[in-house]
């Protein structure tokens, strides 16, 4: 009688390889990361001396120019020379942030930044922080120029014009964090200036007040947060004190620009096109 055979070995199991610990999340924001990516920010742009003189002069050099085209008309460029006063300062640095962060992402150094224990909002607070300090420099530059140079008549303090022109441009530089996550090249975000600056700039009360305009273009210019920042300017043309509706208009211009970097930090994205 024959017996089954037995078998003459256990086939040993294949251990499974351990899976890779996933990267510890980075918090929100920290003030390292962020002081830290500002200053390889602003060592960049020291380098390029086009994008300082831009950013720095070119309000100047548009203040100068507008004073002097109403030379023989002073009232007409101290009823809007407030208001591009911070118009200015908003497009220049909403042209010179979108362009600088696409650069960054097409040349893959955005992608290698963000594989590093580096958030993303430590990665646009640090712009915001870089541009921010060029920000104040140009307000502070227009402002002086404006004021103590051009003669413009204000009834109100020149430090609330200063004020103003800062939170302009940092809503400038917010948008153009904001719209560079969009665009594919650098012509590409110059191309989001009609579709984002352009509208606010006819609709902001500049060419006429928004209360003239018809019902529906003056509920959409409600929404835009450059009808506020113009709305601050005149403020301080009429009133020599701070009065509520600065406070109102200036929260408000605040608030945009810190809710558009918030989007553009959500927006960011990890890998380059």
């Amino acid at each position: 009688m024959t017996t089954a055979p037995t078998p003459t070995a256990t086939t040993a199991a294949t251990p499974t390889p351990a899976p890779t610990p996933a990267p510890a999340p980075t918090r929100a924001l920290s003030a390292s990361r962020t002081t830290a990516t500002a200053a390889r920010v602003l060592r960049q742009l020291r380098h390029d001396p086009r994008t300082i003189a831009l950013l720095i002069l070119i309000p100047c050099v548009m203040l100068f120019l507008l004073r002097y085209v109403f030379d023989g008309s002073p009232r007409t460029f101290d009823s809007i020379g407030a208001s591009l006063l911070g118009i200015f300062p908003l497009i220049t640095m909403f042209l010179v942030t979108s362009i600088a962060t696409l650069r960054e992402r097409t040349s893959g150094t955005l992608e290698r930044l963000l594989a590093m224990p580096l958030g993303k909002g430590d990665l646009i607070a640090g712009y915001a922080l870089a541009f921010g300090i060029l920000a104040i420099i140009q307000s502070a530059l227009a402002t002086g120029l404006a004021v103590w140079v051009l003669g413009l008549d204000v009834t109100g303090s020149p430090w609330l014009l200063l004020l103003v022109a800062l939170l302009d441009a940092l809503l400038g530089t917010a948008l153009g964090l904001f719209v560079s996550a969009f665009a594919a090249s650098e012509f590409q975000a110059v191309q989001f200036m009609p579709a984002v600056i352009f509208p606010q700039l006819l609709l902001c009360g500049l060419f006429t007040p928004r209360s003239n305009m018809h019902p529906a273009l003056e509920a959409v210019s409600d929404v835009l947060p450059m009808s506020y920042a113009v709305d601050g300017m005149n403020e301080i043309l009429k009133h020599t004190d701070m009065t509520a509706t600065f406070v109102r208009d200036v929260l408000i211009v605040a608030g945009c620009a810190l809710l558009v970097l918030a989007l553009g930090a959500a927006t960011l994205r990890r890998r380059t096109a």
